[in-house]
């Protein structure tokens, strides 16, 4: 079987629900739609589902006029793409920068996550740069956490739920792929081969692999219900763990030669371009 992309996914709002595409844009700064909004605190501090556990219920939708949301027991939210010249101060991580504030979204966010908050938008996804220790002056990203795509496998997620069940004695029913949140699901790859690539082509366009991902507690996170458990954090503490960190995916950066955004469809093909011998774990820190 030839390596395949198997799945594309897109997350309009940081944290919040995704939604699987048959084919999607890739922009310089990851899929085009891709994290351009965020929920903050009312000082500009981003909200995660790390400790916002009822983000993970949200289910948003681009609009022609800009964002829906639904939540649980509330009435939907609908919003346009705010002004770009209300502009508020944001930061995300280690990253300072502005973004437009929506600001009727506000009461209703604070309503059903039971906090203030703040809706905001990245009308400019060029004023947010990439990390420099693992990308070009140039890179770019949306809210991602760190990095315009996450790419995982078919075969790794089906050789760590091995490890789950085995674990579990069969008790633990498999973890679906939603825990990772990834952008684009490989298939037809053995487990992990996601480790050792450094260059791949999906469909028309080619990525450099940066970084692994090191995963956190949103994982152990039922997405459908946002109660926690152990999974996967335990399973890959046994077989996928260094540098003190567990690790699942890989990052991607875009390289468009133009700048212009190139479509990927579900089942277009995947090459690898350059790869280092199998062996060596996720791309990490350099200690």
């Amino acid at each position: 079987m030839s390596a395949r992309l198997g799945a594309v996914h897109r997350y309009p709002l940081k944290s919040a629900r995704g939604e699987r595409l048959d084919e999607a844009s890739v922009e310089p700064w990851g899929l085009a739609g891709d994290r351009r909004w965020m929920v903050v605190d009312p000082d500009g501090l981003a909200l995660t589902a790390r400790e916002v556990h009822p983000l993970l219920l949200l289910d948003p939708e681009i609009t022609a006029a800009g964002l829906r949301v639904q939540a649980p027991g509330a009435e939907p939210l609908d919003v346009a793409a705010p002004d770009p010249g209300r502009q508020v101060p944001v930061r995300l991580w280690r990253s300072e920068l502005t973004a437009a504030h929506a600001e009727e979204a506000d009461a209703w966010l604070g309503e059903v996550l039971g906090r203030p908050a703040r809706l905001v938008h990245l009308d400019d996804p060029t004023r947010r740069p990439v990390s420099a220790e693992y990308a070009a002056p140039d890179d770019r990203v949306s809210f991602a956490d760190g990095y315009p795509l996450l790419v995982t496998t078919t075969a790794s997620l089906e050789a760590l739920n091995d490890v789950v069940l085995e674990r579990s004695e069969g008790a633990h029913e498999p973890l679906p792929m939603t825990r990772f949140r990834p952008n684009v699901v490989v298939d037809g790859v053995s487990a992990w081969a996601e480790d050792d690539w450094r260059r791949v082509r999906i469909g028309g366009v080619d990525f450099r692999a940066v970084k692994g991902c090191a995963r956190c507690v949103i994982t152990t996170l039922d997405p459908g219900t946002a109660e926690g458990g152990k999974e996967p954090i335990a399973s890959l503490a046994r077989i996928r763990r260094w540098d003190g960190a567990t690790w699942f995916g890989t990052n991607l950066v875009p390289d468009l030669p133009d700048g212009r955004p190139v479509t990927i469809r579900e089942g277009d093909a995947v090459e690898v371009l350059e790869a280092v011998e199998p062996g060596a774990g996720p791309i990490r820190p350099v200690r």
